[in-house]
């Protein structure tokens, strides 16, 4: 199984022939710039943590393009079948579904979801995924709810995808005490250093969690891992 990683919170994994695509902005994205262009994405599956424009990116030109299916909440999923891509498997909040690939688990997140014309985007979201024997969390964009604690204690959380930016989602501090929460094997920040707005210090970063005991790697746009 193959994790790349293309900057802000879009990541794709590859696994065992099938493609997952995770809030593929791409356009617009200045870390996607040389790395990666929406036309050269051929995902099987898109996820969609929520509706922001930083997230909801390009998904409706590839999903129409590849004939992708797409997960996401229901929201989400009714206004991509108004939009022309009928191809869609809506999900709620503390669902799961067993699908061919794998299982997925929508979770909470603790932020705010519209799309970017202001229509209504649903409860945003992250995913718990359980495939080829390991569990990867994409926290989606949220600050530190209590509720992780039982996320830590169900699941052995091979890879947490975890926002770190500050300013709209949690920033280190509150990684890290998400960090104590879920107990992940390794940790991956994202949304991060996109705008100025959430611009930090990384290197900082990675530091404060490994000083907290935590496996932290940073990845670059169009970095790949393999796990």
């Amino acid at each position: 199984m193959k994790l790349t990683y293309f900057g802000h919170s879009a990541f794709q994994i590859e696994t065992n022939g099938t493609t997952l695509l995770f809030d593929p902005f791409i356009t617009g994205n200045p870390h996607t710039q040389g790395v990666v262009t929406p036309d050269q994405l051929q995902p099987d599956v898109i996820l969609l943590t929520h509706a922001h424009g930083d997230h909801w990116g390009d998904t409706l030109d590839i999903a129409r393009r590849t004939g992708a299916l797409l997960i996401a909440n229901f929201e989400i999923t009714q206004y991509a079948q108004k939009h022309g891509h009928n191809n869609v498997h809506p999900m709620n909040t503390g669902g799961s579904w067993q699908f061919p690939w794998g299982r997925v688990t929508q979770t909470y997140a603790r932020h705010s979801s519209s799309f970017p014309d202001g229509t209504y985007g649903g409860n945003p979201n992250g995913y718990l995924l359980e495939i080829e024997g390991k569990v990867i969390y994409d926290l989606g964009d949220t600050c530190p709810f209590a509720e992780m604690a039982w996320y830590g204690e169900d699941y052995n959380i091979d890879v947490a995808l975890m926002p770190v930016g500050d300013l709209f989602t949690m920033g280190v501090e509150g990684a890290v005490r998400a960090a104590r929460m879920l107990k992940p094997g390794l940790i991956i920040p994202i949304h991060y250093n996109t705008f100025p707005p959430i611009q930090i210090d990384i290197e900082q970063c990675r530091k404060r969690l490994e000083q907290e005991g935590f496996k932290v790697q940073v990845m670059k746009p169009g970095e790949s891992l393999t796990l």
